[in-house]
């Protein structure tokens, strides 16, 4: 138990800070409200009250951009405990990482031959 002593203490501060900075931000912060600031947010374009075109709905490329992001961007994660015992793992290590990063160079050229990183 005494292990998980620093972490536990670690997140107690780290709730403290948050709970602490939106308490001030509450206090201390202008309180000026106005039209503008209670309307929706749009990317700095004015809101419309009509739909987008084609009924507001969105290109499933956008969709199939943000899991690419999420899938390379998960594989990627899975580097990071190799790179932390990379002394241990010896040549079984190296092997399986290799392994993985055919893996996962082979789905990225397949994605980029196919033409899904691509922003047209």
């Amino acid at each position: 138990m005494n292990l998980y002593v620093p972490i536990l203490v670690l997140g107690a501060i780290a709730a403290a800070f948050a709970v602490f900075s939106v308490g001030v931000a509450r206090f201390v912060g202008p309180r000026r409200i106005n039209r503008a600031k209670l309307e929706a947010y749009e990317c700095g374009i004015d809101p419309s009250p009509t739909p987008a075109s084609g009924g507001g709905r969105f290109p499933v490329k956008f969709y199939l951009t943000a899991m690419l992001f999420i899938i390379f961007d998960i594989e990627i994660v899975f580097l990071y405990p190799w790179a932390v015992h990379f002394d241990v793992l010896g040549t079984y290590g190296l092997l399986a990482m290799a392994l993985f990063l055919v893996n996962v160079t082979v789905a990225y050229v397949y994605e980029w031959r196919r033409g899904g990183l691509s922003w047209d």
